[in-house]
């Protein structure tokens, strides 16, 4: 395959469906190897499966994003298997069941966290050691609208997504001199397996 990405390496997270899986296939179609990267076994090996019958190369590593010894492994197995990282997508993300503010329990709100937002904050840490040491790298995390202007009965679904927004305008400023871009895209609702779970809400 030919394109920008030709002869480069990116990593997406919760690249088993939706959002991720286009994105890892669109880096493919630009000449990318990629290494797929989800909770869910299934949907990402069928992303790879995908990639593969389509000319593409690409690789499955099973991650929770929210372990850091989990993130580190999967950024590692990235340079092992294809020898650097150029790019990368931190997707992987939950939502929340619509739920009044004063009923989201302290569980709810600490998972919501613990994927939507240390999660991209493990991700981001271990993809700019290896960047750095590239001197370039780009990076883009996926936020929501509802972290530029909230959202009601998703009270952790909205801060975590704030957090990402400022993770995001954080790491960009300490990196720019680094050769480094970071940015986030932060869509609205989108028709995937996991807003079809939820009310419309991303």
């Amino acid at each position: 395959m030919t394109g920008q990405f030709q002869n480069q390496v990116a990593l997406v997270t919760g690249a088993g469906s939706g959002i991720g899986r286009a994105a890892a296939m669109l880096f493919v179609r630009e000449g990318a190897r990629v290494l797929v990267s989800d909770i869910d076994v299934e949907g990402g090996q069928q992303t790879v499966k995908t990639i593969k019958q389509q000319g593409g190369e690409a690789i499955f590593f099973k991650a929770d994003v929210s372990k850091e010894a989990e993130v580190e492994a999967m950024v590692d197995l990235s340079i092992k298997s294809f020898g650097r990282l150029d790019y990368a997508h931190n997707n992987a993300g939950i939502m929340m069941n619509k739920t009044p503010f004063t009923e989201c329990t302290e569980a709810t709100f600490n998972h919501l966290l613990a994927v939507n937002l240390t999660g991209v904050f493990l991700c981001m840490k271990y993809e700019l050691i290896q960047m750095q040491k590239n001197g370039h790298g780009a990076i883009v995390n996926t936020a929501s609208m509802a972290g530029l202007r909230g959202l009601s009965f998703r009270p952790a679904y909205a801060a975590s997504k704030h957090g990402v927004v400022g993770l995001t305008k954080a790491g960009a400023l300490e990196f720019a001199k680094s050769g480094i871009r970071i940015n986030a895209v932060c869509p609205g609702f989108t028709n995937t397996a996991m807003a079809q779970q939820s009310d419309p809400a991303a």
